[in-house]
């Protein structure tokens, strides 16, 4: 199979290394440094179990000629999307979600409709990244834990191209499977990262240091309140409670988060998608988040000087 992975960081450089040792056809898409020890020397994967693998990949610091593929492996940030969506469209070849808000662009997702203008619904499926890691130095991606790549249509339909994708993951290594809720498994996700990642990044905290402390381990259960109820407004249940939710993360222990990774980095950091998108979906179902906005507009400032270079 001809898979292009669109950013090898923590999550993609895991999938292109698996994927092209299993026997596919594996292209990434990444940017300096990175790319440029990856295109030297291929890309190291290190498990958390201490194995390392390696992989010599087609390695690109573009999508204008890497042609028509049959899987795209989105693994970017959501601020970058807009960036890549345009050549992502060339690399599709030819080929919903119901409910009162069909059809509804979230602007703080996708204000100049780029995604929506080059990535049909109808060409995604989706997933939700269990896994976790970082990376350790330009060519070299470290996992920290984790194998779950759950798989589902938007509409919860159960279909081929579903299950394909599960028998590739599986053959790779992956622990995949059929979902029929990707949303809620979605939500899920977007549950934690809400709620753990921006002040992991405000107080440079692993995990287990804000679960264990009282203040934080509240205001983490208070973003998962406001944000619960959101998703119950959209039809959204939750397989797991709050308290479990937070047992779970204490568990990975001194784990930092994604925006805290990118807060040492000097990267921009990833608001919309994880944060300002529970504070719009509030306001168009009508449901108060106050103290998600609150930690929106601290992250917000955070992300200024990151930008600027004054923090």
């Amino acid at each position: 199979m001809k898979i292009c992975v669109v950013g090898a960081g923590a999550i993609g450089g895991l999938l292109a290394v698996k994927l092209a040792n299993a026997g596919e056809d594996v292209t990434v898409i990444e940017q300096g440094a990175h790319l440029e020890a990856i295109q030297r020397n291929g890309l190291k994967l290190i498990m958390a179990d201490g194995s390392e693998h390696h992989a010599v990949l087609d390695a690109r610091g573009g999508m204008d000629d890497v042609g028509e593929q049959d899987l795209v492996i989105l693994a970017v940030k959501a601020q970058v999307l807009p960036v890549v969506a345009p050549g992502v469209r060339g690399m599709l070849g030819p080929e919903k979600h119901g409910g009162p808000f069909a059809g509804h662009r979230l602007q703080s997702l996708d204000p100049d409709g780029v995604l929506a203008d080059n990535i049909l619904v109808d060409n995604i499926v989706g997933t939700v990244t269990f896994p976790a890691g970082e990376i350790a130095s330009p060519g070299v991606v470290r996992h920290t834990e984790g194998n779950r790549f759950p798989i589902g249509e938007l509409d919860g339909s159960r279909t081929e191209r579903a299950q394909q994708l599960v028998d590739l993951l599986t053959r790779a290594g992956f622990k995949s499977f059929v979902i029929e809720d990707i949303r809620a498994e979605m939500w899920l996700k977007l549950w934690g990262n809400l709620s753990f990642n921006p002040i992991s990044a405000l107080t440079r905290a692993t995990l287990v240091d804000i679960c264990q402390y009282p203040l934080t381990r509240q205001l983490a259960r208070t973003l998962m309140e406001e944000a619960q109820e959101v998703a119950g407004k959209l039809g959204i249940t939750f397989r797991v409670g709050i308290e479990r939710r937070i047992a779970g993360a204490e568990r990975v222990g001194a784990h930092k988060t994604s925006m805290l990774q990118d807060v040492e980095a000097g990267r921009s950091l990833e608001i919309d998608a994880i944060i300002g998108v529970v504070s719009e979906l509030g306001q168009l179902v009508g449901v108060p988040t106050p103290s998600v906005d609150a930690i929106q507009a601290l992250v917000a400032l955070l992300d200024k000087g990151v930008r600027e270079g004054t923090v």
